[in-house]
């Protein structure tokens, strides 16, 4: 069995076929799915999710960079409102995307670092969107003298980079589609890592493995990356199911 720790299964992508497309995955062998937030848009979907497969849908709390425009402390507050209503399983996801649009730079690290200090307050862990932003998102978390475990969502940097995030306590790659991409150049980087780092995500519809790259990703598409993973690390398929499961326990797990 494996956890999906990053999926948008709320996503309108999947309007047409949702209930069709989670059944796959979950005849695929993905027992969880732990679903980031957005941010205000993307609650009401997510909740309902939760609701119709509980014990197997796990929402999160948070407002993602990308979603950070003038209205962030509207959107911050009713962040706020929710963690204040009910548990979430992480805060996220939460980070910097310098990629698209540079023009809330500073906004963006605001919001990061008052969601943090609200996973510190609430004990969850975060779960970081990082985008062209590697130092920027270095130099917050180094600003900290504690920070909440968590996970590096969609991992493609280098091999400094990977390092440095596991120089943090506690701290997860999430590893995905891009993992099969051809000249990705993650799968050198990723021999080098012990699976004790590692989980597994889709981030879908985003990020789809080979042989569907460019199409919309979906969760049960989790088993190429999985067997991807053991082709890098000459394991079988089991080896990397426990593994990566158990890593996702140990952080969404208080």
């Amino acid at each position: 069995m494996y956890f999906d720790t990053h999926t948008h299964l709320y996503s309108e992508e999947f309007n047409d076929d949702r209930s069709a497309m989670i059944e796959r995955a979950i005849n695929a062998g993905i027992s969880r799915f732990y679903l980031p937030n957005v941010d205000s848009e993307s609650i009401e979907g997510m909740l309902a999710l939760e609701k119709q497969y509980p014990g197997v849908c796990f929402p999160m709390m948070g407002l993602h960079p990308c979603s950070v425009k003038e209205d962030y402390r509207t959107e911050l507050d009713l962040v706020r409102l929710w963690l204040e209503k009910r548990p979430f399983c992480a805060i996220g996801e939460i980070g910097m995307d310098l990629y698209w649009d540079k023009t809330f730079v500073k906004e963006q690290e605001i919001a990061f670092r008052e969601q943090i200090d609200l996973a510190l307050q609430y004990q969850y862990p975060i779960i970081i969107h990082c985008r062209d932003a590697f130092n920027e998102i270095f130099e917050v978390l180094d600003s900290y003298q504690t920070i909440p475990k968590g996970i590096f969502h969609c991992f493609s940097g280098n091999q400094a980079q990977a390092e440095k995030i596991l120089s943090y306590s506690n701290f997860m790659l999430g590893i995905g589609g891009v993992l099969t991409f051809k000249n990705s150049g993650l799968d050198k980087v990723i021999e080098h890592i012990d699976l004790k780092h590692l989980v597994l995500e889709t981030d879908a519809p985003y990020l789809a493995p080979a042989p569907h790259r460019g199409k919309r990703n979906e969760s049960s598409y989790l088993s190429l990356v999985a067997q991807k993973l053991a082709d890098i690390k000459h394991c079988s398929l089991e080896t990397i199911s426990s593994i990566t499961s158990q890593n996702a326990i140990s952080i969404f797990e208080n």
